[in-house]
């Protein structure tokens, strides 16, 4: 296929944002990526992941947005990303990405993250009464948006934090214990988003967690988000984490490094976001046209034989 072809197919092509049933027609900020796409040629259409009357195959690439509903099914979530047959970013990052264990891998690959301590189903809680920290947050290994996670003042609390700990394990999931790093009260937390392999643009999120989760039934938590110039040390340490990334980062169509700020000025990597992380395009002068422009490479990348 020449270069002709490509085009061809570029002009022609039609693109899946996927989401989720509680938002099927796309969240506010992933909207502004449909008139940047039609822009450069390309039809892109909402598509719900778990609809089975979607045609997958009829798209010339699927890209995962707003798939927030992931976490209680995570293993039919990934089952459906590994059936799609042009999808970014693709199925085995999603099914490395998805389970925050993902860190252990990258703190071995000397990445520094929040120090976490992992409970697994059925192993004892006692642990917490030995953690060295005024505040403690308590999530699950699988999640988004901050859903099902809380924080927690020791030893005030930690009867609370043990049940909530309790309560994740009973359904099976795995456990994450982290002291709460308090400069992010006054700091906030950075993220890096990267599209097409290159920085695109960055943003302050406001502190969220309050106190002890309370086991309300929500989609996602809303986040206070502002414009962010990341430090030399953000940068830095972003970049590591791109090349650490058992993928090549230039074959990622978007990643998102999230970093917390710690009393040493050195920042540490909460998360890792490959799978269908708010990118907040809106903040960023910009940024919809560059992540339509790696939509389009992308599908002429995966028209190609």
């Amino acid at each position: 296929m020449n270069e002709q072809s490509y085009s061809a197919t570029r002009a022609g092509a039609r693109v899946a944002l996927v989401t989720c049933a509680e938002l099927p027609d796309l969240d506010a900020d992933d909207q502004s990526l449909i008139p940047a796409l039609a822009a450069a040629g390309v039809t892109a259409v909402p598509a719900v992941w778990d609809d089975p009357t979607v045609d997958w195959p009829a798209f010339d690439l699927a890209v995962v947005r707003n798939t927030w509903d992931y976490p209680r099914r995570r293993a039919e979530f990934t089952a459906w990303a590994a059936s799609v047959p042009h999808l970014a970013n693709a199925a085995d990052v999603i099914a490395w990405n998805t389970d925050k264990r993902y860190l252990r891998e990258l703190e071995r690959a000397g990445i520094p993250i929040v120090p976490t301590t992992w409970l697994d189903p059925g192993d004892p809680t006692d642990v917490l009464d030995t953690l060295d920290a005024a505040e403690i947050v308590v999530k699950p290994a699988v999640s988004v948006g901050s859903v099902d996670t809380g924080r927690y003042r020791l030893p005030e609390q930690a009867g609370l934090a043990a049940a909530h700990v309790a309560r994740l394990q009973e359904g099976g999931r795995t456990v994450m214990v982290q002291p709460y790093l308090a400069d992010v009260d006054t700091d906030g937390e950075t993220a890096l988003l990267f599209i097409g392999g290159g920085y695109s643009h960055a943003i302050r999120k406001g502190p969220i967690l309050t106190g002890p989760d309370v086991g309300v039934e929500t989609l996602y938590q809303e986040e206070s988000i502002t414009p962010r110039t990341p430090s030399p040390a953000e940068h830095d340490l972003a970049a590591r984490v791109l090349a650490a990334l058992p993928f090549d980062p230039a074959s990622l169509l978007y990643a998102r490094v999230d970093l917390l700020p710690t009393p040493s000025g050195d920042p540490v990597v909460i998360e890792v976001e490959l799978t269908e992380p708010s990118l907040f395009l809106t903040t960023a002068d910009g940024a919809p046209q560059r992540l339509a422009a790696a939509v389009v490479a992308a599908v002429d990348h995966a028209a190609r034989p």
